[in-house]
Order: structure tokens, then sequence, then C-alpha cells
């Protein structure tokens, strides 16, 4: 589902980090018109990435309490190692009436966040996915303990600028991970795949690289626009005993689709491993 960005009309957006991921995010919601660029603050040590906000007119700082005293709605996007020792030194000024704090981080549960900050505060967990530099992102959105319908909502209305969202109980956000969150690495690795296999039958690197990202493509536009099941559209690809078919079947007999599963399943443990790492 996506939330309408109404909701954040009249918001202040503070996020703690200023790398990509932060960044695709207030491009896509200042080009949505939900926030101005006046209205945003980033925070981040590196002056390259405070040159990049201020570039599109975004406040940016050094100091992370400088966010906390501007913004309402903050999203943590630090590594999730340095996520403890950001949390701790914003606790203090934390309003838990005025704010609602969204995290990106990896395996860092919205329990742990709340545990640093005062009793109560409104935490929403959101796992997005890399895709969302381009405005093609896909998230998951889970709420902690404290926080109400309406601070999830805004969540989804923020990330709804950059990405689709699906709300989701906060023990899926690590398979969301698995799923979508580490997703995008699974079809660049296809496509490694393929393009070596181009060039194997004689194309040049330019050659195949363009085929296979112009064939994913085309082919994740086909499951988005028709809405068709993959394995429908898989169906009609292919022919009795054609080219298609015979490529499927040495896919099954190398154990491609439990490979692929068993991926997924592993991202999402490794993301439940790194939670219970930082405890």
């Amino acid at each position: 589902m996506t939330a309408a960005p109404s909701l954040l009309s009249g918001r202040k957006l503070g996020l703690l980090g200023a790398g990509n991921m932060a960044e695709a995010l207030a491009r896509g919601v200042i080009k949505s018109g939900a926030v101005g660029a006046g209205d945003i603050i980033a925070s981040d040590i590196a002056q390259a990435r405070r040159e990049v906000f201020a570039s599109f007119g975004a406040r940016t700082t050094q100091v992370n309490r400088d966010v906390i005293a501007f913004a309402d709605v903050i999203v943590l996007c630090v590594k999730p190692q340095q996520a403890d020792d950001v949390v701790r030194g914003i606790a203090p000024a934390f309003e838990i009436e005025r704010q609602v704090l969204a995290t990106i981080c990896a395996g860092i549960s919205s329990t742990r966040l709340e545990k640093l900050l005062p009793h109560g505060a409104r935490v929403v967990r959101v796992m997005p996915n890399t895709p969302m530099l381009i405005g093609l992102g896909a998230s998951g959105v889970a709420a902690g303990s404290h926080a109400r319908d309406i601070d999830v909502a805004t969540v989804e209305a923020l990330f709804a600028t950059a990405s689709m969202t699906v709300r989701v109980a906060e023990p899926l956000i690590d398979a969301v991970t698995g799923l979508s969150g580490s997703g995008p690495a699974y079809l660049f690795y296809l496509v490694e795949a393929m393009t070596d296999a181009g060039v194997a039958e004689g194309f040049t690197l330019e050659q195949a690289r363009a085929l296979a990202t112009r064939t994913v493509l085309g082919a994740s536009k086909m499951l988005e626009e028709t809405g068709l099941p993959p394995e429908e559209l898989r169906r009609r690809v292919t022919s009795p005993n054609g080219t298609t078919q015979a490529a499927i079947e040495l896919l099954d007999a190398r154990h491609t689709r439990a490979a692929l599963s068993d991926a997924v399943r592993r991202a999402a443990e490794r993301s439940r491993e790194l939670g219970r790492g930082s405890k």
C-alpha cells in the first residue's frame, strides 16, 4: 500500500546521516512537493555529503541534536553499528509527543531503539532498497510498540515519494530484508551471469550487457503492468520442446529455484543475526 503525501503537510523532516538512501528519500519528498527543501535538515560528519544536500536547498549540520531541535519526523539513516551511539546522543533532546523516529538500520529492532530513547518514544522501522535512488524502491514498514497508526501512515507517506510501501508486522522486516532489501543484488547477479554467457556466445561485453539489462527491465515491467503471476508469464514464453523449455529444464536440474529461495532465507536469517549481535 502507499500512503497519501498530504500526511506530510507542515512537517519538518530530519535525516540522521546523509548517505545515498537519505539523499534518495530527500529528493523524492522534494520532487513530490510534500515537503519543501527548506523544511529538511540532514546531519553528517562528511562535508562532501553535506554539500550534496545543500546543493538542492536542504539544511545541513554536523550536529545530530540540531536535527532533533528542527524536525518532527526523523529518519535514522546511519550504519547499523553506529545506531546505538547516535540514538543515545539524541535521546536527551527527543520529544516523545512531538517527534516520531523512523529507522532504516538493518537488523536493529524498534525495541532496542525504544530502550535508548525516553519511555514512550514512537519508533517505526523501515527496510527500503536501493532502487529508491531512482524512485522505484520497495519498502517494508513496521510499527514499534508505541507507534500510533498515524505515525506509521506518516512514515509510509514519506517513503512512498520514492518507493512503494508494504506495512508488515516487525518480525517480517528481516524477511523484507532478504526478499526486497537484498533483492536487487540477486537480479544484478543474474545479469552478470547472462552477460558472461552472452560474451561466451560471441557478443561484445557491451552488446551482452545491453541485451541482458533490457531483458530484465522488460520482464519486470511486464510483471508490473500485466498483473499476471510470474508462472503464467513464464508459461507463455515456454513453447513445448522449444529453447526456453530446454533452459528451464536445465535450471530445474541445477535446483536453481531452491538455491534462490535459500538465498532469500539466508539473507533474512543474517538480518536476524545482526539484530541479535547488536544486543
